[in-house]
C-alpha cells in the first residue's frame, strides 16, 4: 500500500479587510477622511537583503466598498527626484520604473492570482498568474491578459503616491452570502536600488515568491456580492493588402492588391460571479505584435507564445502540465497554420468555477485555408482540488475535425499533490486518436500514449530535487497541442542547494544544481539523448544575475536533419559539450542589457552563439531596445559551415497613457529577409481601442531563387476600432 503525508500545515490566520467609511477621490493621495481609518499592512524588506532596515517609508493601504476594491501607496522618497517611472504605455511596465504591485487570489485556491501593477506614471500593467507562479522555463504568469480597472498616481517633494480600484465586476471570485476571502500580496519596487517592500512576510526561498498564490495573506470582506455585467465589443477593421505571387507558367512573381473589409463582435458575460463566458463572431486579431524569428539549431519544433486576448483570460486552466512546453492544448493551433493566420468564423469559451470544480470550455470554428479544411476545435477541462488546499485533480478532452473527413481526439487526467512541506507529486497520462491510424487499423494503447510522474521539493533555499520519469509513444499526436518529441522513455532531472549569504555579500542568493537526463528510444531501447553537468546561478544585490552552466550531452540520430539548406547532421551517435553563460546587468539601470554565450562541440562539429539584448529608457516616452544573436556551426570534417544573424530592433513612443506608438524590425540571415511591424494605438479607456498596423516583408536575398524574387513579399496597412459597451 502506497501511503502519503499530507501535510496539516496551518494556514496563515484571515484578516479582516476594512471597509470604507466615506468615498474616494482617485486621484493617488489617498488623503481623504475615509483613509484615515484604514491602517497600512506592516511591511518588511524582501530584497536586496531578506529582512534587512527599509532605507525609505512605504505604506500601503487596503479597503473596499459594495463595488469596488481600493489599494493605496504612500512610496516616500528621500531624493524624489530620483524617482524613476521611464513608461506610459498600458502594460508597459518595465524593471527600471519603481512600482506598486497588487496580488489578488480572488479565488483563494492558492494556484492563480491576479497582479495588477502600476509606477509614478500612473501606467496599467495586469499578470494572471498560474500554476502557484512554479515554472522552470517561462515567468509564471500570462502578461497578455488585460481587465477594467484604474489608477491615478501624484508626486510631491515628499514622494509619489497610487490609488488602484478594481471593480468587483472585473474579477472572479465565491460569495458565500456575502462572505469573500482573497489573498493578498502587496509590494513597493524602489528600481535604482534594487529594493523591494512587502506584505506579508515571505521568505526568498521560490523564484517568483513575490506573486505566489499560496503564501498569500487570506483577507475577508462582508457584504460583497456577485456583479455579473455584460460587455459587448463590436469591431470595424479595414485596410489594403498587396502580395506577390507565381504565375501559372512559375516565369515570375504578380504583384495583387487587396482591399479588407470586415466587422465582428465579442461578447463577455459573467453568468455567475466566478463564471464567465465569452462569445465571438469573425474572430480577428490585427492589432497583434509579430512572434520574435528564431533560429532552430535542434531536430524538434519551436514553442512561441500565445499573444492573442481572446485566449488569454484564466487560459492556465487549460493546462494539464505535462512537462516543459508539452501540453495536449496549444491555443496556436487554432487560427495558425505554417502558412499563416487563419481565418475565425468565430467560437464560445466558458471559464470559471462551480462549486469545487474548475471549468474551462472552448469551442471554435475556422475557414479553409491554402493547406487546411475548415476545421472546427473543442476543449474541455475539469480540475477539482483534493485532499488539502495545494492539490488538485484534473481532466482534458480536445478534439479536431475537419469538413474534409479528419479527425483527431485526444484525452488526459493529471494530478499534482502536495504532500508535505515543499515537496509535491505530479502524474500525468494523454492518449491521442486520429483518423489515420484508424484507417490503417494501427491504433494502439501503447503507441498513443504519454505518461509522467515526478517528485518535486518548490522551493530555492536548501537542498532541493526534482526527479521525473516520462514516457511518450510514436504515435502520441496531439493535434490542438504541443509534443515536440515522441517515441521515448525518459528518467531523469536534478538536484540543487540554494543560499542567501548575508547582509555583507554582493550577492542576494544563488544556487548550485546538478542536472542528468536520458531520453531512450521505445523502439529499440537504446539511448537516443542524454546530458548531464552542473549549473550555478547567481542573483546580485545590485539587480544583476548570472547562470553558468556545463552540460555533457550525447545524441544518437536513426536519420540525418537539416540545419540549413547547405548543412546537415548525419545519422550516427555523438558526444559533445557546451559551456553556456548568460549575464544580466542591473534590471534598475536605464541603460541595461543581457549578454550570452554558448561555446563547445556540437556534434561532430563546433558551435558558437553569442547574443546581447541592450535596452535604453530614453525617457518616460521613448524607450530603445534591441536584440542580437549570432550563430556559427562548423563542421571541418565534412567542409559544412552555417552562420546565421538575427537582429531586432524594437522603438516604443508614448505621448500619454492614452497614446503610443510602437515599430518592430527584425532581419534573419537564415530566412532572408526583413520584417517590419508598426503598431499606433489609441486607448482612452479599458475596451475602447483605434489601432493602425502597417506590415512588410522585405527579401534580402532576391538571387537566392528563381525567377528572381520581388523586392517585398507583402505589405498590409490596417485600421481598426473596437468599442466596449457594459451593461
Amino acid at each position: 500500500m502506497l501511503v502519503f503525508w499530507i501535510s496539516a500545515e496551518a494556514q496563515t490566520p484571515q484578516k479582516p479587510l476594512q471597509r470604507l467609511s466615506g468615498t474616494i477621490t482617485l486621484d493617488g493621495l489617498s488623503n481623504e477622511t475615509a483613509w484615515k481609518n484604514i491602517q497600512p499592512f506592516p511591511l518588511i524588506m524582501f530584497g536586496p537583503t531578506y529582512e534587512g532596515t527599509p532605507t525609505e517609508r512605504t505604506e500601503i493601504l487596503m479597503a473596499y466598498d459594495e463595488n469596488f476594491i481600493y489599494a493605496a501607496a504612500r512610496c516616500y522618497d528621500s531624493i524624489s527626484s530620483s524617482i524613476q517611472a521611464n513608461s506610459l504605455s498600458r502594460d508597459g511596465f518595465n524593471p527600471s520604473d519603481d512600482g506598486f504591485f497588487l496580488v489578488l487570489d480572488t479565488f483563494n485556491d492558492n494556484e492563480n492570482a491576479l497582479s495588477f501593477i502600476t509606477n509614478p506614471s500612473g501606467i496599467r500593467e495586469d499578470w494572471a498568474i498560474f500554476n502557484d507562479a512554479e515554472s522552470q522555463t517561462a515567468p509564471p504568469f500570462n502578461s497578455s491578459w488585460n481587465t477594467f480597472w484604474d489608477v491615478a498616481t501624484a508626486r510631491t517633494d515628499e514622494g509619489w503616491f497610487a490609488e488602484i480600484r478594481i471593480p468587483f465586476s472585473s474579477l472572479r471570485f465565491e460569495d458565500q452570502q456575502g462572505h469573500v476571502t482573497m489573498g493578498v500580496i502587496v509590494s513597493r519596487y524602489i528600481a535604482r536600488k534594487n529594493e523591494l517592500h512587502i506584505f506579508p512576510n515571505i521568505p526568498p526561498k521560490w523564484s517568483w515568491a513575490l506573486v505566489k498564490p499560496s503564501v498569500a495573506q487570506d483577507v475577508t470582506m462582508e457584504g460583497v456580492y456577485r456583479h455579473n455585467p455584460v460587455y459587448i465589443t463590436p469591431y470595424l477593421l479595414g485596410g489594403l493588402g498587396r502580395d506577390f505571387d507565381l504565375n501559372d507558367e512559375e516565369t515570375a512573381y504578380v504583384r495583387s492588391d487587396s482591399r479588407k473589409r470586415e466587422l465582428g463582435l465579442d461578447l463577455k458575460y459573467g453568468i455567475t460571479s466566478n463564471l464567465t463566458v465569452d462569445l465571438t463572431y469573425n474572430t480577428d486579431f490585427a492589432q497583434v505584435e509579430a512572434d520574435d524569428q528564431q533560429v532552430n539549431l535542434t531536430r524538434f519544433s519551436l514553442f512561441f507564445p500565445e499573444k492573442r486576448l481572446f485566449f488569454q483570460e484564466r487560459s492556465s486552466i487549460f493546462d494539464n502540465n505535462l512537462g516543459g512546453d508539452n501540453r495536449l492544448f496549444y491555443s496556436r493551433a487554432v487560427g495558425l497554420s505554417e502558412e499563416g493566420p487563419v481565418k475565425i468564423y468565430g467560437g464560445a469559451r466558458l471559464v470559471g468555477r462551480v462549486e469545487s470544480w474548475d471549468i474551462g470550455f472552448l469551442e471554435m470554428q475556422t475557414a479553409k485555408s491554402i493547406d487546411l479544411p475548415s476545421e472546427n476545435f473543442g476543449v474541455l477541462r475539469l480540475r477539482r482540488r483534493v485532499l488539502n488546499e495545494f492539490s488538485n485533480v484534473g481532466s482534458i478532452i480536445t478534439s479536431r475535425v475537419g469538413t474534409d473527413g479528419s479527425y483527431s481526439y485526444a484525452g488526459g487526467l493529471d494530478a499534482t499533490l502536495r504532500l508535505f512541506g515543499d515537496d509535491y507529486l505530479v502524474l500525468n497520462w494523454a492518449q491521442t486518436l486520429d483518423d489515420s491510424l484508424v484507417k490503417a487499423h494501427a491504433v494502439s494503447v501503447t503507441n498513443t500514449a504519454r505518461a509522467r510522474v515526478q517528485w518535486e521539493r518548490r522551493t530555492t533555499l536548501g537542498f532541493g530535487y526534482e526527479a521525473s520519469m516520462s514516457y511518450a509513444g510514436p504515435e502520441f499526436d496531439p493535434a490542438v497541442g504541443f509534443a515536440p518529441r515522441v517515441d521515448y522513455y525518459r528518467i531523469g532531472d536534478r538536484v540543487f542547494y540554494g543560499w542567501l549569504p548575508g547582509e555583507t555579500s554582493s550577492l542576494q542568493g544563488h544556487v548550485l544544481s546538478f542536472t542528468a537526463n536520458a531520453f531512450f528510444r521505445k523502439s529499440d531501447g537504446q539511448i537516443e539523448s542524454s546530458e548531464i553537468g552542473p549549473e550555478w546561478t547567481a542573483g546580485f544585490k545590485s539587480g544583476a544575475s548570472a547562470i553558468i552552466t556545463l552540460k555533457h550531452l550525447t545524441e544518437s540520430l536513426t536519420e540525418s536533419f537539416e540545419i540549413s539548406d547547405q548543412t546537415e547532421v548525419p545519422a550516427g551517435n555523438y558526444n559533445f559539450t557546451n559551456l553556456r553563460i548568460f549575464y544580466q546587468s542591473p534590471w534598475g539601470s536605464l541603460l541595461r542589457s543581457s549578454f550570452n554565450l554558448d561555446a563547445g562541440s556540437f556534434y561532430d562539429g563546433t558551435r558558437l552563439s553569442i547574443g546581447t539584448t541592450p535596452t535604453w529608457s530614453i525617457s518616460r516616452h521613448v524607450e530603445l531596445s534591441g536584440d542580437y544573436q549570432f550563430n556559427r556551426v562548423r563542421f571541418s570534417d565534412r567542409n559544412q559551415a552555417f552562420d546565421a544573424h538575427i537582429m531586432r530592433l524594437r522603438v516604443k513612443a508614448t505621448l500619454n497613457t492614452e497614446l503610443s506608438a510602437a515599430s518592430f524590425i527584425q532581419y534573419s540571415s537564415d530566412a532572408h529577409d526583413v520584417t517590419v511591424n508598426f503598431r499606433f494605438r489609441y486607448n482612452p479607456r479599458e475596451g475602447n481601442d483605434f489601432y493602425l498596423v502597417y506590415n512588410e516583408g522585405i527579401n534580402t536575398d532576391r538571387l537566392r531563387e528563381l525567377p528572381v524574387l520581388p523586392s517585398n513579399s507583402s505589405q498590409t496597412v490596417l485600421l481598426k476600432y473596437s468599442h466596449t459597451f457594459q451593461f
